[in-house]
């Protein structure tokens, strides 16, 4: 008796489709069992799931490893098309199934891989499946975009939007949240740290009640071109129909822009006005997650009180002026220690302490290092010194030129293409970008010959200049954020009086009280 397994799918949930799916798996049954030699396993189902990948098919995956495991002798499924759509997908599973002497029979293709042409034709087979499955992509894309441009709307709901039948209409309730968090933000000049915590403060639900209310959810809304009535479609592109995976639209396909397209929450000024804001008040506030060690304190500061880290804030002064401070994460997000709704308790007492402090506080720490600094400058010019003299005065700069000239004259190329309608505008686009990236790549490499060339001929002045750097950064006489980077483990903050300073591969801690910042009495 011979232990046989059928596999089906269908790409989507649509009743039609899984009323298919119901007589697939009523004729694999009774198929087999018409069979006095076969004995059914289990029919693999997966419902829903494209056939261009095998990655998210679970029954397809489970079946995988129940041949692993002797489970069955020989597969069924309908056609090719059915099983993968996948070229190297289909000769891969195929082969490493036969090597388990588990046969797959392709019903409809006529194909069992267990013959010995078996492979020549399924190789055949699945290239015409998969050229099938890339024209339908390429069908679907060229629909959905017509789609978009005809103001179809492709995406899910959001605060403040119901998305139905490829429309977009307002829910009430929520649009007062988006409304209130503009005027916070514009109008309040409240930062978007501190609105998130008076919305959980609030009881305010986000659009998903499972998660809660973030900065970078303020700013997700605040940038957000639908509550002026815009609609940007194409964010976000599918670069391979093989693969499924999205990624963000850096210009490879135009995007779809359509104005006063719905009904907007607020006005196109307020909206403006807060992306001026976003641009004027904070630059570093959307990216700061990206960017954890742009500054040389980064992760570095402890708070005494709760044990958080340090956050970067940039605060402005009355006269205008802007300056750089850091606040204890938690105090940034939930204020002053107290108690919430819930009774819990929340927030941190610690104080922030301005950028230019800390770096007035390492410079005297470093002066007071008992270390033997004359031997330490003398080591770090010995360093130096070898590696001036390895700059050679590089002539490759005319063939750099050369080759900028040449891209600049196939990006004018691609112009003459485009307007004689021998490119499509979606081919000049992807073009123009790969020219335009190589030209700015080249452009940098001119500019390193040209340090470097510089470099060699003031050798002497530029040795004499580091070693004046090294000198003053190893005394303390010079502040360097890079330099206090890599010799700081960490400070402890309880206070702007009271913090410890711990530096890397010395022994000992900073205890340091500061009754006037430019001068700490601290001990060891």
């Amino acid at each position: 008796m011979q232990k046989v397994a059928a596999y089906c799918r269908v790409s989507t949930d649509k009743d039609d489709q899984v009323n298919s799916l119901e007589s697939q798996k009523k004729y694999f049954r009774e198929y087999i069992e018409r069979n006095p030699f076969w004995e059914l396993t289990e029919v693999y189902v997966d419902e829903g799931i494209t056939g261009t990948s095998t990655k998210k098919r679970r029954s397809f995956n489970k079946m995988i490893k129940d041949a692993e495991n002797h489970s069955f002798n020989l597969i069924l499924t309908k056609e090719i098309s059915r099983f993968a759509r996948n070229t190297l997908d289909s000769i891969f599973f195929t082969r490493k199934l036969k090597d388990l002497g588990i046969g797959v029979i392709f019903m409809n293709d006529n194909i069992n891989t267990l013959e010995p042409d078996a492979e020549l034709r399924l190789t055949i087979m699945s290239s015409i499946a998969q050229e099938e499955s890339r024209k339908t992509s390429d069908r679907v894309k060229w629909g959905q975009k017509r789609r978009m441009e005809q103001g179809v709307v492709f995406g899910r709901s959001m605060l403040g939007y119901h998305v139905k039948d490829g429309k977009l209409s307002i829910i009430e309730a929520d649009a007062q949240i988006v409304r209130l968090i503009f005027h916070k933000f514009v109008n309040e000049g409240k930062g978007t740290h501190v609105i998130a915590r008076e919305l959980r403060e609030a009881g305010i639900q986000t659009h998903s009640a499972r998660r809660e209310w973030s900065n970078t959810a303020i700013l997700r809304i605040l940038r957000n071109e639908k509550y002026m009535g815009d609609l940007i479609q194409k964010k976000t592109f599918t670069p391979s129909y093989l693969s499924h995976e999205k990624k963000c639209n850096q210009g490879e396909e135009e995007l779809v822009v359509l104005h006063e397209h719905h009904q907007p929450i607020i006005d196109r000024d307020l909206f403006e006005r807060a992306q001026q804001e976003l641009a004027h008040r904070r630059p570093d506030e959307e990216q700061r997650s990206r960017h954890s060690n742009r500054y040389c304190f980064s992760g570095k500061i402890k708070c005494g009180y709760c044990g958080n880290s340090f956050v970067s804030r940039t605060k402005r002064r009355k006269d205008g002026s802007s300056y750089k401070a850091w606040r204890c994460y938690e105090a940034a997000k939930n204020g002053q220690s107290h108690l919430d709704p819930q009774g819990n308790r929340v927030g941190c007492d610690g104080r922030q302490i301005n950028h230019e402090d800390l770096l007035l506080i390492m410079s005297q720490v470093i002066k007071n290092l008992p270390i033997d600094k004359e031997s330490m400058i003398s080591q770090l010019t010995k360093i130096i010194k070898p590696v001036l003299k390895l700059a050679q005065e590089d002539n490759s700069l005319g063939k750099l030129q050369a080759k900028v000239q040449q891209l600049t004259q196939k990006k004018q190329n691609l112009i003459d293409l485009f307007l004689n309608l021998e490119i499509s505008k979606a081919d000049f686009h992807l073009m123009n970008a790969r020219y335009e990236a190589d030209i700015a790549a080249l452009e940098q490499e001119k500019l390193r010959c040209v340090n470097q060339a510089e470099l060699q001929k003031n050798q002497p002045a530029a040795l004499d200049y580091m070693i004046r750097m090294i000198e003053g950064m190893v005394t303390g006489e010079i502040q360097s954020e890079p330099f206090y980077r890599n010799i700081l483990d960490k400070i402890v903050v309880y206070d702007r009086s009271h913090m410890d300073i711990y530096l890397d591969l010395v022994p000992f801690k900073f205890s340091c009280l500061f009754t006037d910042v430019s001068n700490p009495q601290g001990n060891r």
